[in-house]
């Protein structure tokens, strides 16, 4: 389909890659259902249980035929046909099989499944229809099969092909990604400039070639240096920007929501308003053209406060307009070493080169000369020698396959052939999985448990065995991370991913492949579009600000498994056209009109953020494969108790929930279960304990009468403690003492802190938390800390971050001793009145990586200006501090940062210390 200019309609058709491979897995979903329709609901069907069994039989064979298709490098048109007919139908019988399903359950709901079939199937005009249905698809099916046979298409596949078995692992292989190799010498060039004395505003630009670490460098520096600046923000930018969002971006992270209707100019003006007396840091990553630079440019105030921009781009004619007319601080980067390329690849592998056996030494030297030195390909590579493990006819074939290319003239083609190699490994599951990131718009920083969510929605995540399906889509993502084919943007503390991004490169590589089949469509823009020669099977909606229409009327979407729109306005299509919808995602959209969502049967994931004055339906109970549920602005329909699937229920804090939630048995994640006695009834309070399958439950708000709320804390102790599958409870801005309240002993995360000093505390450490053995993640406010208090959490023995406030003084010192407490502490966040406070023992927490400290400005400096013995923390990376100053005056808060860097100095490993004040 032809593509036009910036700011137009690009529709591109997407597809599942190796479109073979793929679609083998993707038939999976149809000859479910088609066995479903052989089953014995139907056994007294004997016709169409015929003719189902000769369609189920036919398929299966086709589908075993791409399966062996899917390592023929360079198919013939021919073969590139009946793979794209099958496709076709595949999709089409699927939608059959759904529309008849759900007519033969729509009426007398309440009879049986089976009496209910059988008795609208024994009428003339509904046996005439199915029956006039299946023979339709019987002869497509018979059509594609003649096809298959008259090609004679089994000559040209391979009749064995090797299986890639899936990485077990789930720790990811990218937990030290910080550790650059290499990019020692560039990262103290690209800081350096940005602390010297210069008091004016400075523009630094790192150019050069997709792949070489540019956001990598640039996002070190500014982790490092951050804690310097007032505003500092990290603004990625596309290669079509839309600078309205963009812009809308920046204030965000400066802490500044604007009006969604804001105009350019409006946008300018308030952020010039917001860093004109600031001293600010602003990356701007991945800029492709002079003009959006000239524009974004403006929203930059000279103030003399020696605020400072890093530009990343690809073009030196971009770099040299950022940086104009000061070119000398336009830093190039330049490929690996053959020493650090080395480094970077047998790391990724084995850990380090030694451990490397002789056998692939000579092999790995020729696979880095290709690699030409750029980290991303050293990295997707060694991602895929990893999965490969030490065997050398498998790094043999690595190296044929990167065919002629020399590292020395490494190009686009060349990157995207190495990245093709480890894309070409995967399993046919998991390239359906890693084209869907395609759904996101570029740069997008994507939350893992909603992509994972959207996967199983579209039926991609295997549970076949009784197999846990949201364990398998876990195991699914953590492969894409492990193989290198999906970027981690954050981490919890245990070092699993938690968001992820697709680098452009890896995106241009998708789009590349994806060019011959109908897996999804992407609209960007405003002008109109016309049905192509496929069926859009998927739609990214990409508003730009226009009120015009984003689709014509005529164009048929029923066809449509998933949805997702982000921007902040543009006339959308209405939900009743989206007959066969699975996933419906809305981001930033300015309205959404839900009518006609409750008619749409297939309906299973529902994700409606930042939309304001939504009104759900007033009934969904027909939504009877729902399992998601996410939207914050709307009151929720009584019948939402009655779908048997909801697994996921997320709702704001202002929603109420309706009476009978004991009956929502499948729930395994809700957010919003509200404590004040107008949001939740007492029967909920019981009927929360009979939802035992909860996996994560957020609590909110307050118990308003004193003598009924204590009835109802036990109410809700009791029925927490039923919930023995419970892994993470938050509790959000209730206030007031919790000294009653108990949690099941089964939590890894348990948060209570809640907003403020007067928000969720307890008079002491719990003695219950002593019970929590399995806690990996504890947020807690006490009264006061006493010994007994630091023994109990020091004697945890999972806990791997803890966020512990105290609201008073102490009335004596706090001591961590190293005799053995908090053995597998990584992170350790406090809040206290003094940091002085605080004392570490030779020995302690051996296994902290990051402390954070927040405290009060020590204006007598009785005591010192932060924690005694932050040189025993032996892991010890990061130190935070947040100070809050008053009263003090600007000598005193200068002088209480000087104080406080100095005792981290002491430090002999020099960890990176971060330091802000609050007024």
């Amino acid at each position: 389909m032809p593509q036009v200019g910036t700011g137009a309609l690009r529709l591109r058709a997407i597809i599942t890659s190796e479109g073979f491979s793929i679609y083998s897995g993707a038939m999976n979903s149809l000859l479910g259902k088609l066995t479903t329709l052989m089953g014995e609901q139907f056994a007294k069907m004997k016709n169409l249980r015929k003719e189902v069994k000769y369609i189920h039989d036919e398929l299966g064979s086709m589908k075993d035929a791409l399966a062996r298709l899917a390592d023929v490098d360079e198919p013939d048109p021919q073969t590139k046909s009946w793979r794209n007919t099958l496709r076709e139908l595949s999709y089409d019988i699927e939608d059959i099989i759904d529309d008849f399903i759900q007519n033969i359950g729509e009426k007398d709901k309440k009879s049986g499944f089976v009496r209910k079939t059988i008795r609208r199937l024994k009428t003339s005009r509904a046996r005439h229809r199915i029956a006039g249905q299946i023979e339709d698809i019987k002869k497509l099916v018979h059509e594609t099969s003649d096809r298959h046979r008259r090609y004679d298409l089994d000559k040209i596949i391979p009749q064995s092909s090797n299986v890639v078995a899936i990485d077990p692992r789930v720790k990811t292989l990218y937990e030290k990604a910080a550790n650059l190799v290499g990019m020692e010498g560039p990262k103290k060039e690209l800081a350096d400039w940005l602390i010297d004395e210069e008091k004016q505003l400075k523009v630094v630009a790192v150019v050069g070639f997709g792949g070489l670490g540019k956001t990598t460098l640039a996002n070190e520096v500014y982790q490092r240096l951050k804690g310097d600046f007032a505003y500092p923000a990290f603004v990625p930018v596309s290669q079509t920007p839309n600078i309205p969002n963009l812009l809308r971006s920046l204030l965000s992270q400066l802490g500044t929501q604007p009006p969604i209707d804001a105009c350019d100019s409006h946008l300018i003006d308030k952020l010039r308003e917001c860093l004109q007396t600031k001293r600010y840091l602003i990356i701007i990553d991945d800029l492709w053209d002079v003009s959006a630079w000239e524009f974004i440019k403006c929203a930059f105030p000279e103030n003399d406060l020696a605020s400072r921009v890093i530009v990343t781009t690809r073009s030196l004619e971009v770099a040299t307009a950022c940086c104009s007319p000061h070119h000398e601080y336009i830093l190039q980067m330049k490929p690996l070493s053959n020493e650090d390329s080395r480094k970077l690849f047998f790391g990724r592998i084995f850990g380090s080169e030694d451990i490397c056996p002789n056998h692939l030494r000579d092999v790995s030297v020729e696979i880095l000369n290709k690699c030409g030195g750029l980290p991303l390909a050293i990295i997707s590579i060694a991602g895929l020698l990893a999965s490969e493990g030490p065997k050398e006819e498998e790094w043999e074939h690595v190296r044929n396959s990167l065919g002629s290319m020399s590292g020395t003239k490494l190009t686009l083609n060349g990157m995207r052939q190495i990245l093709n190699l480890s894309y070409k490994d995967l399993p046919s599951h998991l390239k359906t999985c890693l084209l869907y990131l395609a759904m996101y718009p570029e740069d997008y920083t994507i939350l893992r448990s909603e992509l994972e969510r959207q996967w199983m929605a579209e039926g991609f995540i295997s549970k076949e065995n009784g197999q846990d399906v949201e364990k398998n889509a876990r195991n699914y993502f953590n492969e894409l991370v492990n193989r290198s084919l999906v970027q981690p943007v954050e981490f919890d503390v245990g070092g699993a991913v938690t968001t992820c991004k697709v680098h452009d490169m890896m995106l241009d590589l998708i789009l590349f492949k994806c060019k011959e089949e109908n897996f999804l469509s992407i609209v960007d823009g405003s002008e109109a579009i016309t049905e192509g020669e496929y069926k859009v099977r998927r739609l990214s909606l990409r508003l730009n600000d226009s009120d015009n229409e984003i689709l014509p009327a005529d164009i048929s979407l029923s066809q449509v498994r998933s949805v997702m729109i982000f921007g902040y306005s543009g006339k959308t299509p209405p939900l009743s056209k989206f007959k066969f919808l699975r996933v419906l995602f809305v981001k930033d959209h300015s309205t959404m009109d839900l009518t006609g969502m409750s008619e749409l049967y297939q309906l299973r994931y529902v994700m409606i953020g930042s939309v304001y004055g939504l009104q759900l339906p007033r009934q969904i109970r027909g939504l009877q494969q729902l399992e998601t549920l996410d939207v914050w602005n709307s009151s929720i329909p009584s019948d939402i108790v009655h779908l048997p699937h909801l697994s996921h229920l997320g709702i704001g804090y202002a929603c109420k929930l309706p009476d009978g939630i004991g009956n929502m048995k499948s729930l395994r994640f809700l957010r919003g279960f509200h404590l004040n006695f107008e949001t939740n009834s007492l029967d909920n309070y019981k009927g929360l304990g009979e939802l035992t399958n909860m996996r994560n439950l957020f609590l909110s708000g307050n118990f308003e009468d004193q003598d009924a709320g204590v009835r109802r804390m036990d109410v809700l102790c009791s029925s927490l403690r039923k919930l023995c599958r419970l892994e993470s409870l938050y509790i959000h801005t209730m206030q007031g003492c919790m000294d009653g309240f108990s949690p099941p002993y089964s939590l890894q995360r348990l948060y209570g802190r809640g907003f403020d000093w007067q928000h969720c505390w307890f008079s002491r450490v719990p003695n219950w938390t002593m019970e929590l053995h399995n806690l990996h993640e504890l947020q807690l406010q006490v009264d006061e800390l006493l010994d007994d208090g630091v023994g109990i959490l020091g004697g945890l023995p999972s806990l791997l971050d803890l966020d512990l406030w105290v609201r008073r003084s102490p009335k004596q010192m706090i001591i961590i001793d190293g005799r053995g407490a908090f053995p597998v502490l990584k992170r350790f966040d406090m809040g206290l009145s003094r940091a002085s406070y605080l004392i570490f023992q030779s020995g302690a927490m051996p296994m902290v990586q990051r402390l954070g400290l927040t405290f009060n400005i020590d204006v007598q400096k009785q005591n010192g200006a932060g924690p005694a013995g932050i040189e025993h923390l032996a892991a010890l990376e990061e130190v935070s501090a947040r100070i809050s100053c008053v009263e003090a005056t600007e000598s005193q808060t200068s002088c209480a940062e000087s104080d406080f860097r100095s005792i981290v100095d002491r430090h002999p490993d020099n960890p990176r210390t971060l330091v802000s004040f609050a007024k």
